[in-house]
């Protein structure tokens, strides 16, 4: 490029720290949307961990919030799903970014809701509501997924339906993926329900896991510690519900450090969001 022109180029903006690129974005609802970035380098994670991303804040210092990775460890970019909220400090600035923007992220991936977590099983209950689908849409990519498990049951509950569509398309998506479509064939169980919006399945998770109406509608045996295994992630409450829940059916939760039956991790939307 000739100097002149490099001249007529408006100022670049000022590079925000730990800088990756948007890359897509895309609104599914008022409330929620998805977007994608460019990878660090130097990021190794495993598919369900979750990173630090975020803005700078009007004060002039970083505002940085948990986000699981909703993009599978192979993927050569970074996904996430977002829910907005309107005075939100993070999420009132971060529904407005496009593609070519900056945003912060801290390459230093955690979390529970990973494979390494949990004892060897045949089956593998994923349990969400709202945007706690991100870090399933993670798992649900992965290979790994479907080579320790036979069956893989995705459990996802929002208020309208609407709100499934990002999930949906994901897993329908999923047939025609070059690295996994195989892999997944008849293994994945998609069990998406509502609990306002008439829909052709209804009921929170915890109702239909308690009631065995899930287990009847998708014809498998009530949960047990012997074959089943779980991840959970939702609201606290969500959590708090569904772990006395896979408790009453004698799976006992894991960590990283002690794999059991069954993980938890709280899904990083409420307060201060």
């Amino acid at each position: 490029m000739s100097s002149s022109a490099e001249a007529t180029l408006s100022p670049a903006k000022p590079h925000l720290p730990d800088a990756q690129t948007v890359t897509a974005v895309k609104h599914w609802t008022d409330r929620l949307f998805s977007f994608r970035v460019s990878r660090p380098k130097s990021l190794r994670f495993r598919s369900g961990e979750f990173v630090m991303i975020g803005l700078m804040g009007d004060n002039g210092k970083p505002l940085l919030r948990a986000y699981s990775i909703a993009s599978p460890a192979w993927d050569e970019e970074l996904e996430f799903y977002s829910i907005k909220v309107p005075d939100g400090p993070l999420t009132s600035k971060l529904q407005h970014i496009q593609v070519g923007d900056e945003i912060i992220l801290r390459p230093k991936p955690v979390g529970t809701l990973v494979h390494d977590a949990l004892l060897p099983g045949k089956r593998l209950w994923l349990l969400s509501t709202g945007t706690g689908f991100a870090p399933f849409a993670s798992l649900l990519r992965e290979p790994e997924t479907y080579e320790k498990y036979d069956q893989v049951i995705m459990m996802h509950t929002c208020r309208e339906v609407a709100e499934l569509a990002y999930g949906q398309a994901l897993v329908e998506s999923l047939a025609d993926d070059p690295l996994i479509g195989e892999m997944v064939g008849d293994k994945l169980r998609y069990y998406p329900t509502t609990t306002r919006e008439p829909f052709h399945h209804m009921g929170r998770v915890t109702d239909n896991l308690t009631s065995g109406k899930v287990f009847a509608d998708l014809d498998l045996p009530k949960m047990n510690p012997e074959e089943d295994r779980a991840m959970v992630c939702g609201s606290l409450a969500f959590n708090v519900d569904v772990k006395a829940i896979l408790e009453g059916f004698g799976l006992h939760e894991g960590a990283n450090s002690d794999p059991k039956q069954f993980v938890v991790e709280k899904a990083f939307v409420g307060d201060g969001i």
